[in-house]
């Protein structure tokens, strides 16, 4: 679920697909700084904005990788498919700052890992249409560690780069779904925490969310790099639209960052 992933893996959301190729060095290492303003959850009616410096480390290796996908493990891989084991994670939200949440739990760090099965759809070609479809589990690191549930993101993307190979950028187009757990996180309302204006509510599996991005990174020069996204989402045939933490039917996020490679390595990456 990317929603859960903004924050710390900012280069995994707004990174568009590159297509690969055998000129990239194994890794390259250095440091990005941007910000990101976005739903403090998904249908809340308030936002949360941050900026954000922390390392940057991508990692071509043929099996363990980090980069525009976030970190992940390969499985599996033929010209046509992929699956692969991934973890990302989140920041957390203070029920403090979100009104609708008030006297509530915070939202705690949220991580992710799971397989991703990807298909590429069409002839091999600068141009690609992909569909993948991500199962997560979602664990909860507040006070210990919590299982949260479940979360499937059936989704298909579209990549491209232009003739330089300076410029790559993509659009996609997916549905979040999750199980009873997760939802529960986001949108239950235990008796012990109902007030006049937050009756008790109990949250049922089902849709989160649906999204519609655009995503884009530019390679100013060969040390720096630009990275920008947008995304609409709807909430409006969410299975919990009825929560009283369910404030709205539609939002809408995005972000930018700038990546300084400080090193790289002089080998190759095997991909």
């Amino acid at each position: 679920m990317r929603y859960l992933t903004t924050c710390i893996l900012i280069c995994s959301v707004v990174g568009a697909p590159a297509t690969a190729a055998p000129s990239l060095p194994l890794w390259e290492a250095g440091v990005i700084g941007g910000g990101v303003s976005m739903p403090a959850y998904p249908a809340s009616d308030e936002r949360s904005a941050r900026g954000i410096v922390f390392p940057y480390l991508v990692y071509r290796g043929k099996v363990f990788r980090s980069d525009e996908s976030g970190l992940l493990a390969r499985i599996l891989r033929t010209e046509r498919m992929e699956l692969d084991l991934g973890f990302a994670a989140s920041l957390p939200v203070r029920s403090g700052g979100v009104n609708a949440r008030e006297g509530m739990p915070n939202l705690g760090a949220l991580g992710e890992f799971g397989p991703r099965l990807k298909v590429k759809i069409g002839p091999p070609a600068t141009t690609q249409v992909q569909f993948e479809l991500p199962v997560r589990a979602v664990i909860e690191a507040r006070g210990g560690l919590h299982k949260r549930g479940w979360t499937a993101e059936p989704r298909l993307a579209w990549s491209a780069e232009d003739a330089s190979k300076r410029l790559s950028y993509g659009t996609s187009f997916s549905a979040v779904f999750g199980d009873r757990s997760i939802n529960r996180y986001f949108y239950e309302v235990e008796p012990r925490f109902a007030t006049p204006v937050r009756p008790a509510y109990a949250a049922d599996n089902g849709l989160i969310l649906v999204r519609l991005g655009a995503s884009a990174n530019y390679k100013l020069t060969r040390d720096l790099r630009l990275y920008g996204y947008l995304r609409a989402e709807s909430y409006a045939d969410s299975a919990n639209r009825e929560s009283p933490l369910h404030r709205k039917s539609h939002g809408f996020s995005g972000g930018f960052a700038v990546a300084w490679i400080m090193g790289r390595s002089s080998r190759p990456a095997a991909d």
